[in-house]
């Protein structure tokens, strides 16, 4: 029955992306069936095989000794606030993005990043039928986060049309930055973070290709990425400021919403009898079914991903941990793939932002575009979740 709902989610997706295409003509298919072939080989090896289990062991591992480290410098100017047992949300979950984002920046300072995003955006290129510039953004995307990627082909912004300009932002928007991947580790299970990043990053080509088709020129095809020149503590001292920035406005963000969202649950509550959350899972269920959720767990898991969409992944997490006793395992995997991306209207205002400080024309044209990005990278998410559904 789990295969049958999962074709049917299949072509639903499909048929939700093709209805948006701005040139049907263009599709190609082949690609597309390989990457979700390929999609599949990947969450199955994942999550059922010891060798999956290994490798997400060992990367949840790394993330676990990074997190203890970063505990020190924490507990040594925070450590007087928390009581003993207890730590609160922004220490322990947020703070650590500083020392994560300090160690991004000494390995893109001696080159490692650059040398793994060039060549694995090489040979995504060679399978998902778009340029070397698209496959490498979304590499990059991935590692250094949806702002700071497009620092790394300012060169280019401005030479872009707006086709590739789009696969290039849907990319940002469908996956995550390896700053944050420790903080969504201590909300939700390991396995399914690395899993939907991996398995995200060819979820976004595959509804680009359906929603954004085109063919790019081989002498339009070069990639030049900027590499800022700096000193080893010039580079240290920014990439902590930026670590902190980041964890000052996710939480700030989480302040904002969670207090929003808790009064207007709350207004809801006294004029229909029924929360806003609860009115919106309605709304999401079917896509929850469609994702494999049991019929019984389909509106709470509605409303987790419809909270995920109006205010942020962090928000819908930490609903997910409240109703995990009311979940089977299947369902939190399921929930859990689909919140691992930047897919919010929020997101919209970050990429165009980040697009108009380098190139006011070009950041104009992506808040133009901004509704149809977050659609595609929504569905990048039900696609993500599908898959996941079929291996679990």
């Amino acid at each position: 029955m789990k295969y049958l709902v999962a074709i049917l989610g299949l072509l639903v997706v499909f048929g939700l992306a093709f209805a948006a295409s701005n040139n049907k003509k263009q599709i190609k298919y082949k690609p597309i069936a390989i990457m979700v072939v390929i999609q599949l080989a990947l969450s199955a090896l994942l999550l059922n095989t010891k060798f999956g289990f290994y490798v997400i062991k060992g990367i949840a591992d790394v993330f676990e000794k990074l997190l203890a480290y970063a505990g020190e410098g924490i507990s040594f100017v925070f450590g007087g606030i928390a009581n003993d047992g207890q730590s609160p949300f922004f220490l322990g979950v947020l703070l650590p993005i500083v020392f994560i984002s300090v160690l991004i920046g000494i390995f893109q300072h001696f080159g490692v990043l650059q040398f793994m995003m060039k060549w694995i955006g090489f040979l995504l290129s060679k399978v998902n039928g778009m340029g070397k510039l698209e496959s490498y953004n979304a590499v990059a995307s991935a590692i250094v986060g949806q702002s700071e990627v497009f620092i790394t082909v300012k060169k280019q912004l401005h030479k872009l049309p707006a086709n590739r300009l789009y696969t290039l932002c849907a990319s940002a928007m469908s996956t995550v930055s390896m700053s944050i991947v420790g903080a969504y580790m201590t909300m939700i299970e390991p396995k399914y973070v690395v899993t939907a990043i991996v398995i995200n990053l060819f979820g976004g080509f595959i509804i680009s290709s359906i929603i954004n088709p085109y063919t790019v020129d081989e002498n339009e095809d070069i990639l030049e990425v900027v590499e800022e020149k700096q000193s080893f503590f010039e580079m240290l001292g920014e990439y902590i400021m930026d670590g902190f920035k980041v964890a000052i406005i996710v939480g700030a963000m989480l302040i904002g919403f969670v207090a929003l969202m808790a009064a207007i649950n709350s207004v809801f509550d006294m004029i229909f009898g029924i929360s806003f959350q609860q009115i919106i899972g309605y709304v999401f269920a079917p896509f929850a079914i469609l994702m494999g959720v049991p019929f019984s767990e389909s509106v709470s898991a509605g409303g987790i991903m419809a909270t995920k969409l109006v205010t942020n992944e962090f928000v819908a997490m930490m609903d997910l941990a409240k109703a995990a006793p009311h979940f089977s395992e299947r369902t939190l995997g399921i929930v859990s793939v689909f919140l691992v991306s930047f897919a919010n209207f929020s997101s919209i205002g970050i990429v165009a932002g980040a697009v108009k400080g380098l190139h006011e024309k070009q950041g104009n044209a992506v808040a133009r575009f901004g509704l149809k990005l977050l659609y595609g990278a929504t569905l990048v998410s039900v696609l993500s979740a599908i898959i996941v559904s079929v291996i679990i």
